[in-house]
């Protein structure tokens, strides 16, 4: 996490800017293309795995970190998906600027029964159905991006 200084309406404040990565893990089920979803049910959140980055960690390291730890799963890279960018404030009135790198992920191994206790669910659910459950809805285009890539398209002859 870097410290940078923001104006805000004439004053300087400080902002807190956090770059961090995860990415969306992809398979072929029997009726069409299925991702990784984790939640925390009391919350009702529903999200793509992510964390912030470690020191001296790029954001492919952090990304298949973050998904093994919050999912159990090992994954490999097959493409990138984009960045979502966001700010909010703390509980303690801090300003963060926040970045996501999202990659495009395949499982290779692991299991679900070996996540971490960050979120109290992790499972498999059809894009479709994702995209209808999915919390935080900018990272709605995301979703969009894996369709555009894992999903066969018609042609018209």
């Amino acid at each position: 996490m870097t410290r940078g200084s923001k104006k805000s309406r004439g004053r300087s404040q400080v902002s807190n800017i956090v770059v961090a990565a995860g990415g969306v893990v992809y398979r072929h089920g029997d009726i069409g293309p299925e991702i990784v979803l984790v939640a925390r049910r009391r919350e009702r959140l529903w999200a793509l795995p992510k964390g912030r980055l470690e020191e001296s960690e790029t954001v492919e390291e952090a990304a298949l970190r973050e998904v093994l730890e919050e999912t159990g799963l090992l994954t490999a890279i097959v493409g990138t998906l984009g960045t979502v960018n966001y700010s909010f404030m703390t509980s303690k009135g801090q300003h963060v600027d926040k970045t996501v790198h999202h990659f495009l992920l395949e499982p290779v191994g692991g299991n679900f029964d070996d996540h971490d206790d960050e979120f109290d669910h992790v499972g498999w659910y059809e894009l479709y159905d994702a995209q209808r459950r999915l919390t935080h809805r900018n990272q709605l285009h995301i979703l969009e991006r894996v369709e555009e890539l894992i999903v066969p398209r018609r042609r018209n002859y």
